[in-house]
């Protein structure tokens, strides 16, 4: 459930979660995957680190070490990452003809938005997150996030290190997957409240 409520923080670890608008499958729908990895690739070049997370058809569960956002708050920081990453969804959309979907992203669009040219609305207005204080909350955000895929109404794999979209492979392994993290025992030597 996406709520509005500000990260007070300018730094620290958090579990991150960012919905598509009406849980469509857009990242499945457009092949959107490498979207999210963009926007995983743009954090790590500020001096970020993202740490889990697994991308599933119609949300993102992401654990990410914010280090000090120098005032800029997280929850820009993540707003920035929705638009970029709505762009580049809406573009394969296109690019796929995927006209119906388009066209209920359109409907989504409120009123003032769409006065301001806003055409589609791709993730639901707001994301949900928790801070990260332990490593036993860690362990336990890394383990909902990596049998997400083997749960519920998914099934996507038997076995969580399987499903490609995920850090699990990595956690299980030691081997990285399609996307390279940040192991969360690595970040204790790390300073995060000091800006880069």
């Amino acid at each position: 459930m996406s709520v509005r409520r500000e990260i007070p923080e300018y730094d620290g670890i958090y579990f991150i979660t960012i919905t598509c608008g009406h849980w469509l499958h857009l990242f499945e729908l457009s092949n959107g995957y490498e979207e999210v990895y963009k926007w995983f690739d743009h954090l790590k070049s500020k001096g970020h680190f993202i740490v889990g997370y697994v991308i599933m058809p119609n949300h993102i569960h992401v654990i990410i070490a914010f280090r000090n956002t120098q005032g800029v708050s997280i929850n820009s920081m993540v707003g920035e990452g929705k638009r970029f990453m709505a762009y580049g969804i809406v573009r394969r959309l296109k690019e796929k003809k995927e006209q119906e979907a388009l066209v209920e992203l359109s409907a989504l669009v409120n009123a003032t938005d769409r006065k301001r040219g806003k055409q589609h609305e791709v993730f639901e207005p707001s994301f949900d997150w928790k801070a990260c204080r332990s490593n036993k909350f860690i362990n336990q955000k890394l383990d909902y996030i990596h049998s997400n895929p083997c749960r519920g109404i998914w099934n996507l794999v038997v076995e969580e290190s399987e499903y490609i979209h995920s850090s699990a492979k990595y956690y299980e392994t030691f081997e990285h997957g399609i996307y390279l993290v940040t192991n969360y025992t690595a970040l204790e030597d790390i300073d995060l409240t000091r800006p880069l």
